[in-house]
């Protein structure tokens, strides 16, 4: 989510365990070369974005979510409108995280995709692809993932229990920051270049490190950035006045359900990776160890981890595989190298697990 400067930075131990007691630093975590070799030999012939795939589940998605919103805002029965809620908050989850797959696939690979996704889920979520496309790509960065220059990494692990709690609460109040920064904060900056630089510098990416600032946009990009925020403060502004005109009740409920997409959202971020790494430039195994696969028999996965990102790990292994090929990847590297292996070691049982985890070591008893 957007940068929190009020989460508390300072590690929960005051002085480290005895090196014997803890995992090998990450930094020294040498590359298993045979699971990276294997990783790309075993996938060739899937690597493939499937437009067949992608279109329907992306639209599908968008019309339910629509859908169920609309009858949330509708219907009288007060169970009837929760039940529609948490469907359309699960739908719209997943459209939204289609964002993940554009920064990822090659700009040819689907003609029209990433229009059609800003124009349909983008804009009216308040939340266009130059919010992740530009950034996310860091954190893929041989040398920046875990570091301070990380835009979607903290310490977690390492931080005060309080801090997770805090960093979970704080995406139910993302949708009314989007809302605040496209209709006041960027038609604003359009006639204030300071405040412009700000936004865009601290407000306009899905990073989670408060210490993360973008720098200016250029060139095809630029152009991009231009029309996408142009949408969003169009779209802002109009559905404040209609708001204004015909009442607050459709635009609460809609805020309500994007606070709980919010929620699932920083959840699954929680235990996308173990959060452990000190600060120092990790080899690619030491990040695909410190990431997280959530692989079947695990319930209920693809409904908090949807499109793909139940595969977090193998997909720092593999990261533009497209996201319906994932399953039969790691179906494919489980076979190959079986459990006790460096590939298995990534792999973990389910959601209730990692938060435990997560919980016990930032209260230092893991």
């Amino acid at each position: 989510m957007i940068a929190q400067d009020a989460i508390d930075l300072t590690p929960a131990r005051e002085a480290p365990l005895p090196r014997e007691a803890v995992r090998p630093r990450s930094s020294e975590i040498p590359d298993d070369k045979a699971m990276m070799r294997a990783a790309v030999e075993l996938t060739r012939d899937i690597s493939r974005a499937r437009p067949e795939i992608y279109w329907p589940d992306m639209l599908g998605s968008a019309a339910v979510g629509y859908a169920a919103l609309a009858g949330t805002i509708l219907v009288d029965n007060t169970w009837a409108a929760v039940a529609l809620g948490l469907v359309s908050a699960l739908a719209l989850y997943r459209a939204l995280l289609f964002i993940h797959e554009l920064t990822h696939i090659h700009r040819d690979a689907l003609p029209g995709f990433r229009f059609t996704w800003n124009l349909l889920v983008g804009i009216p979520m308040l939340i266009p692809s130059l919010m992740y496309e530009g950034v996310h790509t860091i954190h893929h960065t041989r040398t920046r993932y875990g570091t301070v220059e990380d835009p979607e990494y903290l310490p977690l692990a390492l931080m005060k229990p309080w801090s997770l709690p805090v960093f979970a609460l704080t995406a139910i109040l993302l949708p009314v920051s989007l809302l605040i920064r496209s209709a006041v904060l960027v038609p604003l900056g359009a006639v204030i270049p300071p405040l412009r630089r700000l936004v865009w510098g601290r407000a306009s990416a899905l990073a989670i490190n408060p210490q993360f600032s973008r720098r200016a946009a250029e060139g095809p990009f630029a152009r991009m950035v231009f029309w996408q925020e142009l949408g969003c403060s169009v779209w802002a502004l109009g559905v404040l006045a209609a708001s204004y005109a015909y009442g607050w009740r459709p635009l609460l409920i809609a805020l309500c359900v994007v606070s709980l997409t919010a929620f699932l959202n920083q959840v699954r971020t929680l235990v996308a990776h173990l959060w452990e790494n000190d600060g120092d430039a990790m080899t690619v195994t030491a990040q695909y160890l410190d990431s997280v696969n959530v692989p079947p028999p695990a319930k209920f996965s693809e409904l908090w981890a949807p499109v793909g990102l139940r595969y977090h790990a193998l997909h720092h292994l593999l990261p533009s595989m497209p996201y319906h090929s994932l399953a039969e990847a790691h179906r494919r590297l489980a076979g190959q190298f079986g459990s006790g292996s460096t590939y298995s070691k990534a792999n973990y049982p389910g959601l209730m697990p990692l938060l435990e985890r997560l919980a016990r070591s930032t209260m230092g008893t893991r």
